[in-house]
């Protein structure tokens, strides 16, 4: 199995993450992100992509389902009810691991920010990249800032036509 960069997560949805990445990654998938929203009935949402790099499916997505729900009544991280949502990381995806900075850069991204720097928490700009420690972004007036990977707290893509046109000559690629 090739040496997989796992996304961070704190708390109950680093518990979800360490116990059903094994599997996800056993079936073929990376996990992109793991969160959990909702209080009443919690809805656990499961992010991933094909390791292979190829289109993510319907199918994809009833299986990881399947598995990653059987893991969880197993692992019973929620009290009480709760729903499980697996789907892909979509077009204008999270930005988890240094991969995926590396694979989307030139493309513009938002960063949320745990702690501010510099006085701001929210940054948008192009993604230059990433390596374990830092995520940096070339901002619109020009500035380089790099970014502490443990201080963010959320990255994603920003829809852009070059975005979608850059998605789609990848899909066109592969089939």
């Amino acid at each position: 199995m090739p040496d997989i960069e796992r996304p961070q997560h704190e708390g109950l949805e680093a518990r979800i993450a360490d116990a059903v990445a094994p599997t996800v990654e056993h079936m073929g998938y990376e996990l992109v992100r793991v969160q959990v929203s909702g209080k009443e009935r919690p809805v656990v949402q499961i992010m991933a992509d094909r390791q292979d790099g190829t289109t993510f499916t319907v199918e994809d997505c009833a299986a990881i389902s399947h598995a990653v729900g059987a893991v969880l009544d197993v692992e019973d991280p929620i009290r009480g009810q709760w729903a499980l949502e697996v789907s892909s990381a979509g077009i204008d995806r999270p930005l988890t691991r240094a991969k995926d900075w590396e694979r989307y850069a030139g493309h513009v991204a938002q960063v949320e920010l745990a702690v501010p720097l510099e006085g701001r928490k929210r940054f948008k700009g192009i993604a230059m990249g990433a390596d374990a420690e830092v995520a940096r972004l070339r901002l619109e007036d020009g500035t380089e800032m790099a970014f502490p990977r443990g201080n963010i707290r959320r990255a994603k893509l920003v829809l852009t036509d070059e975005l979608i046109a850059a998605t789609a000559a990848a899909t066109r690629k592969e089939n």
